[in-house]
């Protein structure tokens, strides 16, 4: 059988920077593909290096389709805010799926937005 994805993701570089103070802000967002016909159920971890981690909030990408999560907004259907600084993430699906990480970084006068392919198993 084929499979267009992986079922456990796991970025290790998030580090939220703070809002700029005009567009665009600095933010990242995680990019999920579903190529699956059917739903894809996600659980989200968030880890720190100084508090306890934030587990299972939970999101959905309908079949065949893409969803950017600004995760400079409330994420999930719990709404969870993640804090400026350094963090993790590991994603977890019911469904193979596709998942990268991006930046945009808007703390010097040359912006960057980049994105990271995650280490992806399972």
């Amino acid at each position: 059988m084929k499979r267009n994805g992986q079922k456990v993701w796991v970025f290790a570089d998030g580090d939220l920077p703070p809002a700029g103070e005009k567009e665009p802000f600095g933010h990242e967002a995680l990019m999920v593909v579903n190529l699956n016909k059917r739903p894809a159920s996600l659980h989200l971890d968030v880890l720190f290096e100084d508090r306890e981690p934030i587990r299972d909030v939970r999101a959905s990408v309908q079949g065949e389709r893409v969803h950017c999560f600004r995760l400079d907004k409330p994420l999930g259907e719990q709404d969870y805010r993640i804090p400026h600084g350094q963090y993790a993430l590991v994603l977890r699906s019911d469904l193979p799926v596709v998942a990268v990480f991006g930046r945009l970084d808007v703390r010097q006068n040359n912006l960057a937005y980049y994105s990271v392919a995650g280490y992806s198993f399972g």
